[in-house]
């Protein structure tokens, strides 16, 4: 079965145009799936022994290992567009899991800075001069300030900003473009970036962000500097540049951006993805209700104090 796996990664490599990241999690996935039908059917399984029922047992014995059951629903996705590859490579008449589907899902909120916080956190930093705290501070606000996902900002190279047109283009899943705009104080930053860059580190490379020795800088790398900052938020469950990403996009739905427009910008296929932001803060709710009239009338029933809304 290795074999026909190996094979269908690659032809989700080549034909898909998707990520390693993906790639690794799908392999990781469909051999975890094999393990477990080897090991409950005397051992020996091929492709074409697939059925509902092994993948019902399989998808039951994950929830018995308390697994959640959004990372069960993506095994299962996994182990469903194998099968689709499977049919179309003759390797099974039907396909047999196009009906089946996974343990339902708990809907949570996306994890987000109120923007008063963000601009706390932001201003109350002092100026760097040095190299990496010019980069990093940097890096703070164009995760906030475009929504980029963090594999797509240390992909970013010097050809894809044009700083004339205030315009990054930025390659996102499946190697799909698109063009994003930046502000003049963001544009400013980068310039003071590339600067300093040039100065100190006179890197030759066509990344945008690069470490003290030149090369890219890494997602875990972000991902470091991220959490560490947002650390001064006490109040946030999360700590990571996916959450700056959820405040962008939370920020942009507050301040009267289109579903549609906020899709386009994070790079969303369809607007189910998106729709997850129609949330909105407390703060935000208040100001809706401050301004029905029902709400300016308070004072005529004679009742000054604010009612708790809990």
């Amino acid at each position: 079965m290795q074999q026909v796996i190996d094979s269908f990664l690659c032809y989700l490599r080549d034909e898909r145009n998707y990520s390693v990241h993906t790639l690794q999690s799908y392999g990781e996935d469909l051999r975890q799936f094999e393990d477990y039908a080897q090991n409950h059917y005397d051992g020996v399984f091929s492709p074409e022994a697939i059925d509902r029922d092994i993948v019902r047992n399989w998808i039951v014995f994950m929830m018995e290992q308390n697994l959640a059951s959004s990372s069960i629903n993506r095994k299962l996705s996994a182990l469903k567009s194998f099968v689709k590859f499977l049919v179309k490579q003759k390797m099974m008449p039907t396909n047999v899991l196009r009906f089946l589907t996974g343990p339902k899902q708990k809907k949570t909120l996306p994890c987000f800075v109120r923007e008063s916080d963000m601009n706390t956190l932001l201003d109350a930093e002092p100026e760097a001069t040095d190299f990496e705290g010019i980069r990093n501070r940097l890096i703070l606000e164009m995760l906030y300030d475009t929504g980029l996902r963090c594999s797509e900002l240390v992909g970013i190279k010097n050809t894809d900003i044009n700083y004339e047109t205030s315009l990054l283009r930025v390659t996102g899943k499946r190697n799909k473009q698109r063009l994003i705009p930046f502000g003049p104080t963001l544009k400013e930053q980068m310039l003071t970036y590339t600067a300093i860059r040039k100065r100190e580190v006179g890197t030759e490379s066509d990344r945008f962000f690069v470490r003290k020795n030149g090369k890219g800088v890494s997602t875990h790398t972000v991902y470091a500097i991220v959490h560490k900052r947002l650390l001064e938020i006490p109040s946030l469950p999360k700590r990571s540049p996916h959450v700056l990403r959820h405040s962008f996009a939370t920020g942009m739905l507050n301040n009267g951006a289109t579903l549609n427009a906020i899709k386009e910008l994070l790079g969303h296929s369809d607007l189910a993805s998106t729709s997850v932001y129609t949330h909105t803060t407390f703060e935000e709710l208040k100001k809706v209700y401050n301004a029905h009239p029902r709400a300016k009338k308070k004072e005529t029933y004679g009742n000054n104090n604010p009612i708790d809304p809990f």
